[in-house]
């Protein structure tokens, strides 16, 4: 995850799962991207584990200002998960490492499922059920080919955005009659041949300007979510660009939308992401730390995080069960050879 230090208590989703877990006397311990290293062949993590002899407190800023830490180095196949929740985009090393351990323990979000997932071309690439759900989208560095792509869009406007930002950053509404700027602004966006990056053009929405929907997804099926409306002059509903949050029922289309994508997302080992939804059109999905869990649970006086640790949970439980169970059949194996 990011440094302790990072974390705003009051709105933090990581937080509350750390919380969570430490208060059903699990043994909870931190690391940052940086801190990770191999010994005699091992990846390990330079950890801050949180010392279980001081009392939960069930205030959760409490808890945070309180938390005391003991600094060690632990093998990563020793955890039972491993829980991803860095900030975008996906650290390749970071990867490699849980390559090592990923039969050992289990990952949320699935390593596999993280490479094909931490950036918004999963998303414009769906198809089959899912495909009615995703606005029309274009994925290109070749700006005469996206100039082009916007003349010949059947609206007046676009969305432009990096295809490997996040949180709303870069996210801009271009128009037709502005064909002159566009070019300039694909220059600034791509940049030069050699540095160059991809970017997103997407049929704008009708309603964007209304604010967006996320839901939060586990494994499979959405288990809460809330309307985000954006600040006056803003087109991006992001909480961290300006937007407010407001208590949200999914509609008939949006629960469609989950059906249809949420078998696709647990294949790909997805079990915890956050969908960005606008007027019943799939426009994101947050596979490495989505948010919103704090706010979902104010508006609707519920608590998300006890559902995910109980999904974590039960995963790990049956692991350990099939374990056993394997372990008990070879030794009757290895009896019945003694006979």
């Amino acid at each position: 995850m990011y440094p302790w230090d990072r974390i705003e208590p009051d709105f933090d989703s990581t937080l509350r799962l750390i919380h969570e877990f430490a208060s059903r006397g699990h043994t909870v311990a931190y690391t940052t991207k940086n801190n990770l290293t191999m010994r005699d062949s091992v990846s390990v993590a330079f950890c801050n584990v949180l010392k279980k002899d001081l009392k939960i407190p069930s205030n959760i800023k409490t808890f945070h200002a309180k938390a005391q830490f003991k600094k060690s180095r632990l093998p990563l196949a020793g955890f039972d998960a491993i829980v991803m929740r860095d900030n975008p985009p996906l650290d390749s090393m970071v990867v490699n490492f849980l390559d090592s351990v990923h039969e050992d323990t289990f990952i949320v979000n699935d390593i596999q499922g993280l490479r094909i997932a931490n950036n918004k071309l999963y998303t414009a690439s769906l198809g089959g059920p899912v495909s009615p759900y995703i606005p029309k989208t274009h994925v290109s560095k070749n700006k005469d080919y996206l100039e082009k792509i916007l003349m010949e869009s059947k609206g007046d406007k676009m969305i432009l955005k990096p295809l490997s930002g996040y949180g709303g950053r870069g996210v801009i509404v271009v128009e037709k009659r502005a064909q002159q700027s566009f070019r300039s602004l694909l220059d600034y966006y791509i940049g030069e041949e050699d540095s160059s990056n991809y970017v997103i053009l997407q049929e704008c929405v009708e309603g964007a300007e209304e604010g967006d929907v996320r839901i939060l997804m586990l494994n499979g099926d959405p288990i809460g979510c809330m309307k985000r409306v954006p600040a006056d002059g803003d087109l991006r509903s992001n909480i961290h660009a300006g937007g407010s949050a407001i208590k949200h029922t999914l509609t008939k289309q949006e629960m469609e939308l989950c059906k249809q994508i949420g078998p696709k997302l647990v294949r790909d080992g997805l079990y915890f992401v956050g969908l960005d939804v606008i007027k019943g059109k799939l426009i994101e999905i947050n596979v490495l730390s989505p948010g919103g869990i704090a706010r979902i649970n104010r508006l609707n006086r519920v608590k998300l995080q006890s559902k995910f640790v109980d999904f974590v949970e039960g995963v790990v439980t049956s692991r350990e069960l099939i374990n056993q169970r394997k372990s008990e059949f070879r030794k009757v194996i290895e009896d019945a050879e003694l006979i």
